[in-house]
């Protein structure tokens, strides 16, 4: 049985530490995920909580969930309104030319009968935004602070690639897929504004596989 470390608890949410390679629906070709998970999260309440939104299967760390509909329907709302602070952790391929900076690029879904479906930087795409910081450089790799202001479908993953010039190590679809156990990509923090109550605050620990490849007392840094 898969357990889920819970980073924060109250009546109405629960933030999990989703682990790297477990997906949050339950995939068509059968195996574990974070669906199988929830009767166990319910914690002596009668429903299960539900999840908010979604990490890729690689990608480690905050997940939120809610433990009634009505709270799902406002933390939703919230994420619509970007009432919530996201902070990721990334390890790029390569060195970057600036220190820090924003890249705002419009996103798009595109799929070839090839290479499957992927999102690909379109001046007619959604528009997204993220903000980034080089927390460190260790032996041609940087750990990359990103703070995305919208939620698209891969955003931090294209991001990487098209803004930075540099793509996720280990990253399948958008890089060589080389060099890493996984896309390395991990939500780090997250912050839920729910107006008068307090609000969700949450902060996943550094993977193992991050501090093995020498990032671990860098990955706090204010």
């Amino acid at each position: 049985m898969t357990v889920l470390p819970i980073l924060f608890e109250d009546g109405e949410a629960l933030v999990i530490d989703k682990p790297a390679g477990l997906p949050v629906d339950r995939p068509r070709s059968g195996g574990r995920s974070v669906e199988d998970c929830l009767d166990q999260l319910k914690l002596g309440f009668q429903r299960a909580p539900a999840p908010v939104h979604r990490l890729d299967q690689d990608t480690s760390g905050c997940l939120l969930l809610a433990r009634n509909p009505k709270a799902f329907k406002r933390f939703s709302a919230a994420f619509e309104a970007r009432e919530v602070d996201k902070r990721y952790l990334g390890i790029v391929a390569g060195l970057l030319d600036q220190t820090e900076g924003t890249i705002s690029l419009s996103l798009s879904k595109i799929s070839s009968a090839d290479k499957g479906w992927r999102m690909t930087a379109a001046k007619k795409g959604k528009p997204s935004v993220t903000h980034w910081r080089t927390l460190a450089v260790q032996g041609g790799l940087t750990l990359v602070e990103f703070r995305p202001e919208t939620g698209r479908t891969h955003q931090i993953r294209i991001h990487a690639l098209a803004g930075l010039g540099a793509p996720l190590l280990g990253d399948p679809v958008y890089g060589s897929g080389k060099g890493g156990p996984r896309t390395m990509l991990h939500a780090a923090g997250l912050t839920v504004r729910r107006g008068e109550k307090p609000p969700i605050v949450a902060a996943a620990p550094l993977p193992a596989d991050f501090a093995a490849l020498g990032f671990a007392d860098d990955a706090e840094r204010p």
